[in-house]
C-alpha cells in the first residue's frame, strides 16, 4: 500500500500519470512552525525536513504503508521564497525574481510506521525572464488563487511557463516531486512491478 501525504493536485497527477495506485492524506505538520524553529538550516536541508515531516506523520496514520512526503522549496540568493499568502506578495516575489535565476529543490522521503526510510533531494535552476508590468498583471489575473499554491507564485505547468527564458532541471523536479529516483525505490522495494 502507498500513501502520498500530500493533497498536492500536481503530485497525485504525477503518480496517477506514472501509473501507480495509491491514497493520499494530509499531513498535520505545521511547515512554517518547523522552519521558524531552524532558520539555520540551508534549502536542501529544509526540503528534506519537510519532507521527512510530512512522511512520519503521515505513516504513523497508515501502520504498514509506504508513505511518500514531499516538499520543494525556492532557494533565491540566500533567502527561502515560500507561497505567498496573497495577490500582492505573489506580486511582489515575481518583481524580485524577475530577470534573475533561482534554484527549486524538491525532496521526496519514503517512511513506514513513523521511520523515515529512504530519502532523495534534486535541483532545477530557472530564469525568470524580464517581462513587463503590464504582462505581470495580465499573468496575475489569469492565474487568480492560484498564484499562492506554490512557491515563487507561479506554476510551470500552465500559464507560469510564460515567465521563464531558461529552464534547466528535470521536469518532475520542477514540478515538485523528484519521480524517477522514487519510481526506482519503489521497485527496489517490491511495491510496484520491476
Amino acid at each position: 500500500m502507498i500513501v502520498l501525504a500530500s493533497t498536492s493536485s500536481t503530485r497525485q497527477s504525477m503518480l496517477r500519470n506514472a501509473g501507480i495506485a495509491f491514497s493520499s492524506a494530509a499531513p498535520g505538520v505545521d511547515e512554517r512552525a518547523l522552519v521558524d524553529a531552524n532558520p539555520n538550516w540551508p534549502p536542501r536541508e529544509t526540503a528534506l525536513q519537510l519532507a521527512t515531516a510530512k512522511a512520519k506523520d503521515v505513516s504513523l496514520r497508515h501502520t504498514g504503508a509506504w508513505v511518500i512526503g514531499a516538499d520543494q522549496v525556492l532557494a533565491f540568493g540566500s533567502k527561502i521564497l515560500g507561497k505567498p499568502h496573497d495577490r500582492q506578495r505573489c506580486r511582489d516575489q515575481l518583481r524580485e525574481l524577475r530577470g534573475k535565476a533561482h534554484v527549486l529543490i524538491s525532496a521526496v522521503v519514503l517512511a513506514r510506521d513513523g521511520k523515515a526510510l529512504w530519502e532523495h533531494a534534486d535541483e532545477a535552476q530557472l530564469t525568470m525572464r524580464n517581462f513587463s508590468e503590464e504582462f505581470l498583471e495580465t499573468y496575475l489575473d489569469a492565474i487568480g488563487d492560484d498564484c499562492t499554491t506554490s512557491v515563487g507564485g507561479y506554476k510551470i505547468e500552465g500559464h507560469g511557463v510564460q515567465l521563464f527564458s531558461s529552464v534547466a532541471g528535470d521536469h518532475f523536479t520542477i514540478l515538485g516531486l523528484p519521480l524517477v529516483p522514487l519510481l526506482a525505490r519503489l521497485r527496489e522495494s517490491g511495491e510496484i512491478a520491476s
